[in-house]
């Protein structure tokens, strides 16, 4: 096919008349809606205090794209589908990228190649990563501490953290095989907030890890950090932190302890535990023959240890025989160590809540990729991980100002599709820039209602 060729496609007889689909306007853009994430970061001066944690080795003189420039134009990509670096090549001239980081969407210069982008992800160091991760923490918890207001001052604050598996088949530094997850991987940890009565959690970390750690390596020290932002900022708070059995380790316990948080840790089916529910596991057995359902007894026990626990924990227990139809019933027993008073049925179904965390690990591998973590460098990949952490941050921005509409309680991925994947041309003139959109499309009123909340207003 020759380049005049590939600018056009013809359907002859698709329809009564010839169709010719041409591929020549350059002032359009399948981003429109992109405009609402430049909003909100200028909100939360999210990409700004990233990127301004990044060292600039390069000579002044040479520079085209500023490291701000280049940083907002990744995350700014990752949040609208781009995981890709190499996207950035087909994306040079889109007039609404090249607006989003402030140049003139039709005579502005190209924005910065894959080349460019990766020489960025590779230059960063360890210390710059961890001032970038404190900035992410220290912004979602100032956009919150705004949010609530006066009930700041004393709200109850729920932290999640879990690990994830992010495979990788190819040579990047420290990946290794993991026996649970059957593959060569990474393995992130991932960390939530949720503040009072609230259902919807937020973001505050992802921390990526070697293949081979264990649940809780590095655990203390990433929430020891987190712990005291939170104080920093909400003193009179009631902390409470929920962990699943992979951090049941005396380590997580006696820190949890020293730092004086409230916490619920699940714990594995030890045999001396087992012996202790005993009991209850028997009267599961006998309400499940009265009744023929499945049946929960809960209970609880001060437990300590030989060697490793220095003192009687509280250890809640839920003893439970499952029945399925055409099975066979089943014996299920869950233990949790708690601090929390609380009945030991209430503790357990707390603890089961922390399930809904897992839905923004699955938000960030399935709506934004946060697992491309394809560079070779550990360091770099880190890089890529923080950059899908920021875009995630202002996606839930979005949700939060777009909380009264039909994109309210909307994934990732949807409200991708609905508010920022709209086909726009863009018309510049002297006095402003005006970009052109579909008269009708199904999420209108959610879009203009993002818009108004972040500084939009109506002419």
């Amino acid at each position: 096919m020759s380049d005049a060729t590939t600018q056009s496609v013809l359907f002859p007889s698709l329809f009564s008349k010839p169709v010719l689909v041409s591929f020549d306007e350059r002032a359009m853009s399948s981003d429109g809606g992109g405009l609402l994430l430049k909003a909100v970061d200028d909100e939360l001066g999210l990409t700004a205090a990233l990127a301004g944690c990044l060292r600039d080795g390069r000579q002044a003189g040479k520079i085209t794209h500023t490291l701000q420039e280049t940083f907002a134009q990744r995350v700014f990509g990752i949040a609208l589908g781009y995981p890709d670096a190499n996207d950035a090549n087909a994306l040079a001239n889109d007039p609404i990228h090249k607006l989003m980081i402030g140049r003139d969407p039709i005579r502005g210069e190209r924005l910065a190649s894959q080349p460019t982008i990766s020489r960025m992800e590779n230059a960063v160091g360890p210390g710059e990563l961890l001032r970038m991760s404190t900035a992410i923490v220290k912004t979602v918890l100032n956009r919150h501490k705004r949010r609530l207001g006066g009930k700041a001052k004393k709200t109850k604050i729920i932290l999640d953290f879990d690990p994830t598996d992010d495979t990788t088949y190819g040579q990047q530094q420290f990946t290794f095989f993991h026996g649970y997850y059957d593959s060569y991987c990474y393995l992130p940890l991932v960390g939530t907030i949720q503040f009072g009565k609230e259902k919807k959690q937020y973001l505050l970390c992802s921390v990526l890890r070697p293949g081979n750690s264990c649940a809780h390596a590095g655990f203390v020290a990433i929430a020891g950090r987190i712990i005291e932002e939170v104080r920093s900022l909400f003193p009179k708070s009631r902390i409470l932190v929920r962990l699943d059995g992979g951090f049941g380790a005396p380590v997580v316990l006696d820190f949890l302890e020293q730092v004086g948080v409230e916490f619920v840790v699940g714990l594995g089916n030890t045999k001396p535990l087992k012996r202790r529910a005993s009991k209850a596991m028997a009267q599961a057995r006998r309400d499940y023959r009265a009744l023929g359902t499945s049946q929960q007894v809960y209970g609880e026990t001060l437990f300590k240890t030989k060697t490793s626990w220095p003192h009687r924990r509280r250890v809640i227990f839920k003893t439970e025989v499952v029945v399925h139809p055409d099975r066979k019933p089943k014996d299920n027993m869950r233990f949790v160590v708690t601090n929390l008073r609380m009945t030991p049925e209430n503790v357990y179904k707390f603890y089961c809540q922390r399930g809904d965390a897992e839905n923004r690990i699955k938000e960030l591998k399935n709506g934004l990729a946060m697992d491309r973590t394809s560079c070779s460098r550990f360091l770099a990949n880190q890089l890529r991980v923080l950059m899908t952490v920021a875009a995630y941050v202002l996606m839930q921005e979005i949700q939060l100002k777009a909380r009264h509409s039909d994109c309210a309680n909307a994934q990732v991925s949807t409200i991708r599709n609905r508010l920022l994947k709209l086909a726009a041309w863009v018309e510049v003139s002297v006095r402003r820039v005006r970009i052109h959109m579909a008269e009708e499309f199904p999420a209108m009123n959610a879009w203009q209602r993002v818009a108004l909340a972040s500084g939009g207003h109506v002419p």
